[in-house]
């Protein structure tokens, strides 16, 4: 697996090789949150980014996940998930999105929390 992470902290995205920092991952967060819809909203403060489940037929979906984010932490977030993104097709090919359901709109705010 390749690995790279970003600190929010930092203006520079760090490699294994570059800092040394301990990160522990308990079993329960390891195995990770499935989610096939994130809602992204904003204030002039901070990003909020829900991932939500939705299950086909059911017309009811629960947030699964949120994370609060400051606008330049969410704007390096951007640009270490374009990245890696980059990398992957790199490597695998392009990554085909054929579902014109999306970009959703549920009538809600626009970009604002």
């Amino acid at each position: 697996m390749d690995v790279n992470f970003l600190d929010l902290n930092n203006k520079e995205e760090n490699t294994e090789n570059n800092n040394e920092l301990s990160i522990e991952l308990s079993e329960e967060v390891a195995e990770g949150i499935y989610s096939n819809l994130a809602i992204i909203t904003h204030s002039s403060s901070e990003f909020v980014l829900d991932f939500i489940r939705v299950m086909p037929g059911l017309p009811k979906a629960k947030v699964k996940s949120r994370i609060v984010l400051t606008p330049e932490h969410a704007k390096r977030l951007l640009g270490a998930l374009q990245d890696n993104v980059n990398r992957f097709e790199a490597g695998q090919g392009p990554i085909k999105s054929n579902d014109p359901a999306f970009p959703l709109n549920f009538g809600g705010p626009k970009g604002e929390a």
